[in-house]
């Protein structure tokens, strides 16, 4: 029955490492370093406390490398459902296996937050701040304004994904993409990340906070699920449109997929616009 298992999920007798379990690990190896590198920043008594944002997004972006270097030739290593959702947009990957690669990285996302928590046991009790536990899961926005938040992860994920895709064109860079692609996440990070703390990943983000509302964290507090579809659906328009304008820039196809999803983002950024001019106004 086991053998079964993952014989479903495409693999073979053969060949144990199939592009399901590739996924769900490199997920998981992503999460381990990047709530790893946060939990280490934020949560009290630890060595690195206090080290401050730019330790942040350079364990992030090393995360997201060494997540790639260890199953890229096993899964492609999307690790994001956001990247898997925008590959087959474009058509460069079947719809037929969106489904599996994006309940891998879930489960990934998931263990890896609680990993995490595991290697962190002593800190969660000493830490007072209910917030500051939860951030070490998952992302929240430093000024809660709804349309201005889920803009920010739609400029950022669109960034990430043309910027894979143009790294990816890139074949003299071959043997160091995945380094590079760690470059562009401490880049996203370091630029754009200040304002929602840059998810740009649905499973990074929901996975490990799920793992936040099962696991006996201690003094754990609310897993603000009023927040959690905004790292969701940010990364999943912004990927999907950046695969489109790839696509319209370099192969010169259209799609009623690009309307569709451009209109939403527009009505996305009038929202936000519209929202913050009342908010100066009153101030």
């Amino acid at each position: 029955m086991f053998w079964k298992f993952f014989l479903f999920l495409g693999g073979s007798k053969t060949k144990l490492m199939t592009p399901f379990l590739a996924e769900l690990i490199g997920t998981a190896i992503l999460v381990l370093f990047g709530d790893g590198v946060v939990a280490g920043v934020v949560l009290k008594g630890t060595k690195s406390e206090n080290s401050g944002w730019i330790v942040i997004t350079v364990g992030w972006g090393l995360g997201v490398a060494l997540a790639i270097y260890g199953v890229g030739g096993f899964s492609g290593a999307h690790l994001n459902p956001a990247v898997t959702l925008a590959l087959a947009a474009q058509g460069a990957f079947p719809w037929a296996n969106v489904p599996g690669y994006i309940l891998a990285q879930m489960l990934g996302g998931i263990l890896g937050g609680v990993i995490v928590w595991l290697h962190y046991l002593p800190h969660w009790k000493v830490t007072e701040s209910q917030a500051t536990k939860l951030a070490v899961f998952c992302t929240g926005p430093a000024i809660r304004s709804k349309w201005s938040n889920l803009l920010g992860e739609i400029i950022g994920t669109f960034v990430l994904v043309t910027g894979l895709l143009f790294i990816g064109a890139n074949k003299f860079t071959e043997g160091l993409n995945p380094l590079i692609v760690g470059f562009l996440i401490i880049a996203i990070g370091v630029s754009m990340g200040g304002t929602t703390g840059y998810a740009i990943n649905p499973a990074r983000d929901l996975g490990p906070r799920i793992a936040h509302f099962l696991l006996p964290v201690a003094g754990k507090g609310s897993s603000d699920w009023n927040y959690s579809w905004i790292p969701v659906v940010g990364p999943v328009m912004g990927g999907v449109f950046g695969a489109l304008v790839y696509s319209l820039m370099v192969n010169r196809t259209i799609s009623w997929l690009f309307w569709a999803t451009g209109a939403v983002i527009l009505a996305t950024i009038l929202a936000a616009v519209v929202n913050q001019l009342k908010e100066d106004k009153v101030k």
